[in-house]
């Protein structure tokens, strides 16, 4: 069934905005996504009718509230086909839960003289929290390496497993082209040395599914915003043989069980790492997001957006002076590029004129950019609300930029 791109549309509101007093083209999905009003009106909805704090409380909008809350977890649960609902831990977002396994399984796992793995093209996210990491504990980390298309040498990989290899890292989906990465791979390698992989799904839960029982993926991480849903609130999936056996990360409110001044103990599974009141109004839209993702139909979406990625790729590669990067043979709907002698902020600032919306610099991937020696992009990352046609205003206005500097 193909996608009715004018009902879709319809259900964004903000895309009917007008920027510049040009209609609004927003290619900045991979920063952050836009809402659908089912998203929107969810929230507004636990707002104004049933707002409450949750699990504790004994009235009657605690109780529905805490329902909600759950029944969002469940829905996660299914989403990414994990076993249980407890293996779902509720997070601010992808880079809070990658700093949760770096200081929880990192404090009981990683000792001075192990080894950390992770990529050439992960974000900043999934570099500093594991660098940290091995400064507190002698620990060093290494890098798997990336060939000139932006796709990860599997060989070299393999050469980097050592005695002391605790745990390898790496993004599904690279933020800042696209690359995706084959992580079933990664992961089966990964085991047979005995060793637990995290992936970073911030860029691919919203592109197709993921089964992390398929996967066989030890930790999981994504964040709501990247996929329809609010800020503010992600998931950490782990297994729950791995959980049980690490300590909590943050302490207080929701994840304590008894607390004496003598001695605490702590909650079980998911609770023990959810310190605090949960973002339950935001878990809430996450579930909304779900649904309208599903609704949509997933396949549909992704075959939808691999037309936009080939076609996008068609317009912008016949533009003299400008050069893409990222050019695996497997990618997500992002075209990062550069013009000669042109600085992408500035390209940015004149393409935003034509009431376009796109990314420039690093995109919080500055190693990846070493590697490739530039100084940063222009990234168009593409959504199933965005058209051909946008992409033909895209290409307008890159061509106006490339005149207007000559």
């Amino acid at each position: 069934m193909a996608l009715d791109i004018n009902k879709i549309r319809n259900d964004f509101p903000i895309l009917k905005r007008q920027v510049h007093n040009k209609p609004f083209a927003y290619f900045d999905n991979a920063a952050t996504t836009q809402k659908p009003n089912s998203v929107i009106d969810r929230m507004d909805k636990v707002y104004r009718e049933t707002n409450s704090n949750i699990h504790r409380g004994v009235h009657y909008l605690s109780d529905i509230t805490t329902r909600d809350f759950e029944a969002a977890r469940d829905t996660v649960r299914r989403f990414i086909n994990a076993r249980h609902d407890h293996e779902i831990i509720f997070t601010p977002g992808t880079t809070s839960g990658i700093n949760l396994v770096a200081f929880s399984f990192g404090e009981r796992y990683v000792s001075e003289g192990d080894e950390i793995i992770i990529s050439a093209m992960e974000h900043h996210a999934n570099i500093v929290p594991w660098q940290m990491l091995c400064e507190r504990k002698g620990a060093r980390l290494r890098v798997i390496p990336m060939n000139d298309k932006g796709e990860l040498l599997l060989d070299e990989f393999d050469k980097l497993f050592t005695s002391g290899t605790r745990l390898v890292s790496v993004t599904q989906v690279a933020n800042s082209i696209g690359s995706v990465n084959p992580v079933k791979q990664i992961i089966e390698l990964s085991h047979r040395h005995g060793v637990k992989v995290l992936i970073d799904g911030a860029q691919a839960v919203q592109h197709g599914y993921v089964d992390v029982q398929e996967l066989d993926a030890d930790f999981y991480v994504f964040s709501g915003h990247k996929m329809y849903g609010p800020t503010g609130i992600g998931v950490l999936y782990g297994k729950e043989e791995i959980l049980e056996e690490m300590p909590p990360y943050q302490t207080g409110g929701e994840m304590v069980d008894n607390v004496s001044f003598e001695k605490t103990t702590f909650n079980r599974l998911p609770f023990r790492f959810e310190a605090g009141t949960p973002n339950y109004t935001g878990a809430i839209g996450l579930a909304a997001a779900i649904d309208y993702l599903e609704a949509t139909g997933l396949d549909d979406i992704a075959a939808y957006e691999k037309d936009l990625l080939e076609y996008g790729t068609r317009q912008l590669s016949e533009i003299d002076g400008l050069h893409l990067y990222g050019r695996a043979k497997d990618k997500i709907s992002i075209l990062s590029f550069v013009l000669d002698d042109i600085h992408p902020f500035d390209a940015g600032m004149v393409i935003d004129k034509h009431g376009i919306a796109v990314r420039t610099g690093t995109h919080c991937a500055q190693p990846l950019m070493d590697r490739f020696g530039i100084r940063g992009t222009i990234r168009a990352s593409l959504a199933f609300y965005n058209t051909r046609e946008e992409l033909d205003r895209l290409r307008e206005a890159v061509e106006k930029t490339i005149q207007m500097f000559k």
